[in-house]
Order: structure tokens, then C-alpha cells, then sequence
């Protein structure tokens, strides 16, 4: 090798993309392969679609190409029936019509650089067990074609609001030949003796006494609380935005609540703009390692509510207007997790409350 010879980059490794593979970020030069989208994110997190070929990136930029598809994962909707699934045909939206695709979005702010098919299943059938669970979604036994195609509404339109892909076909499989049964009833004793055991308050001793052990795995909480800040950081105001564009019916009420929702999104988004770090409680002054856990556990906790609150939009969006005070209930008590959460995120230590003998 002369002495003034350059050392090539090493390609990227597109291996798997559009099988295994929905999605990967670029450095500047990469050449993205054919049938493959490109979208330039600039510093602001606005997005730019590409077609497919050599990466040109300005200074302050990141780039992601995905292949759209179409994919298939099975879901399982019940994880109390893990032989029973849903198999889900999918394919990633490129709308040329909207401005700021959901998808985008969603690489920007989830994907830290590669966005594998067996993940996103992951996260889907995550956000599938919660509807389900809460009873946005309904998936009875012996469903009739009605209560089917309801769910199918349902189900499609949280794929788009949550993620940006666009479900083609959804049929149920039997999933058992699949399923590890003795993994899962080795898993089931613990949650059930963890169940029947009564809650126990735990002492400021047993707390510094755990907090060593948990802090072996610091660096993947720090890395946890960090990646739920930035979607907290970057989600909140596109989700306003979506919110704003919704037809209320008619009402002053509905009009007021709507409002009162949005400002309070709008104030949580501020909280989030001055949230401290996760390892200080004040400048030259360390948080403790226990507090650092209970602080990580609060921004997981307004993560959680900003999930619940994309698919309170999907919701919202396929709602009959005697529908709509019910689900701004539940906004309601979205808001107030999201807020309390980010609430207790910023206290920088907890305090211990001693126990007192009651009098007789």
C-alpha cells in the first residue's frame, strides 16, 4: 500500500433486506440497493425521501434505506394461548402524497441502526396483547365475520398510526407446533408464586443492598432511559399534530376537552425539553444507583403512555361521535401517566417516609 493511499470504507451490509431485514442506516457513499427507498433525516428530524443509489449526506445528517416489502410475521394476540396466532402481510407505506411518513418517524426515533423483521414482530405483537387487553380490540371466541372485520379495522388502522406499514392479509394459524410449551410453563410458577406473595415494603437497607447488583447492568438502563427520552422528545409534537387534524363533532365540550388534551401534551413535550440526566441529581452532585433505577422505571413509565396514546389516535380516528367521550376519558388518564411519570423522572432522590405504629 503506497503512502498516500486511501483507505476504502468498508460496503454495508445489506444481507437480508426485504427478507429478514425491513430497514438499516447509511453512511455517506453507501450505494443502497435496487427496489430499496432512502430517507435523509437533517439535524431537526425532518425526513427526505430518496430513490435508491449512491447516499449523499450534508453535514448534520443520518441516512436509513428500507425495503418495503411485503413482510410476514405471526402474532400471537393472547399470551395465555401462545398455540394460537395471527399471520400478518405487511408492507411499509410510501404515500408520495403525505410530507412526513409515519414510517419515518418511526426509524428516527426507534431504530437505532437496524431494524430487523423478528423486532418489529416483537413491538407489534406487544402493542397487539395491549389493545386486546384493554379492550380496544375485541377478538372473541368464535368470532362472526362482523366482529372480524371490526377487528380487522382496528388492527389495520394501529399498524398505520403506530408504525407507518399497511397490513395486506391477516389469518389465523396454529402456532403450536412452534411453541417451546416447557419454557412456557417454566416461566408461569414464578409469575404465579410472585402473584400470591403480599407486597412488602422495602427498607433503605435493602435497597442500597440491591442497588450494586442492579447497577452490573447501568449501562443498558442508561442506554434504555436514554433511547425513551428521545422518542419522548421527538414524538410528543407529531402526535399533536395528528391530534389536531382530527374532526370533532359537534359540542363545546368535546371542542374544551380537546383543547385541555392538547395542552397538556404540548406542556409535557416542555418537561421533557428540561429533563436532567439520569446520573445527576445536581450539577457536581451523583445520583445514587437505587434512585438512578427508580428514575429509569418513571421514563419507561411515560413511554408506555406515549404508546397507549398512538393507538388512542388509530382509535379516535375510526370513532362514531357517541364514541368520542369515552375515548377522551381515556386521554384523560393517558395524559395523566405520561405526566406523572415524567413528573417523578425529575425528582432526584426519593425519600424515605419512616413508618409509624398506629395509636390504640
Amino acid at each position: 500500500m503506497g503512502l498516500f493511499s486511501r483507505r476504502r470504507k468498508p460496503a454495508a451490509d445489506f444481507g437480508g433486506l426485504g427478507e429478514n431485514v425491513i430497514a438499516l442506516r447509511l453512511d455517506a457513499g453507501d450505494i443502497a440497493p435496487a427496489q430499496s427507498t432512502v430517507v435523509v433525516f437533517n439535524a431537526a428530524g425532518h425526513a427526505r425521501r430518496a430513490a435508491a443509489g449512491r447516499v449523499s449526506c450534508d453535514q448534520g445528517e443520518m441516512a436509513f434505506c428500507f425495503h418495503p416489502g411485503p413482510y410476514t410475521v405471526d402474532l400471537t394476540p393472547f399470551a395465555a394461548a401462545p398455540e394460537w396466532g395471527l399471520r400478518l402481510r405487511f408492507v411499509v407505506d410510501a404515500n408520495p402524497r403525505v410530507l412526513q411518513q409515519r414510517f419515518d418517524l418511526y426509524l428516527y426515533s426507534e431504530t437505532a441502526g437496524r431494524l430487523a423483521l423478528k423486532d418489529f414482530a416483537a413491538s407489534a405483537e406487544l402493542a397487539l396483547q395491549a389493545e386486546l387487553a384493554q379492550g380496544a380490540l375485541d377478538l372473541p371466541p368464535c368470532t362472526t365475520l362482523e366482529e372480524w372485520h371490526t377487528f380487522r379495522a382496528g388492527l389495520n388502522q394501529l399498524m398505520y398510526m403506530r408504525y407507518g406499514v399497511t397490513v395486506d392479509d391477516c389469518v389465523p394459524v396454529d402456532l403450536g407446533e412452534q411453541v417451546d410449551y416447557a419454557a412456557v410453563l417454566q416461566s408461569r410458577p414464578v409469575s404465579v408464586i410472585a402473584a400470591d406473595m403480599p407486597a412488602v415494603e422495602p427498607q433503605p437497607d435493602a435497597v442500597a443492598e440491591v442497588a450494586p447488583a442492579a447497577s452490573s447492568s447501568s449501562m443498558d438502563a442508561a442506554q434504555q432511559d436514554a433511547r425513551a427520552l428521545r422518542r419522548l422528545f421527538i414524538e410528543p409534537p407529531v402526535l399533536s399534530g395528528a391530534l389536531r387534524l382530527l374532526v370533532l363533532p359537534e359540542g363545546i365540550a368535546i371542542f374544551q376537552q380537546h383543547q385541555a388534551l392538547l395542552l397538556r401534551l404540548g406542556m409535557a413535550a416542555l418537561n421533557v425539553n428540561t429533563m436532567p440526566a439520569l446520573a445527576w441529581a445536581a450539577p457536581d452532585q451523583p445520583l445514587a444507583a437505587a434512585d438512578q433505577v427508580r428514575r429509569g422505571a418513571q421514563t419507561l413509565i411515560a413511554q408506555s403512555a406515549l404508546d397507549e396514546s398512538w393507538a388512542l389516535l388509530a382509535r379516535l380516528q375510526l370513532a362514531d361521535p357517541q364514541q368520542w367521550p369515552q375515548l377522551l376519558d381515556e386521554a384523560d388518564r393517558i395524559c395523566a401517566n405520561l405526566e406523572t411519570g415524567l413528573s417523578l423522572r425529575r425528582i432526584p432522590h426519593t425519600p424515605h417516609i419512616p413508618r409509624t405504629e398506629p395509636t390504640l
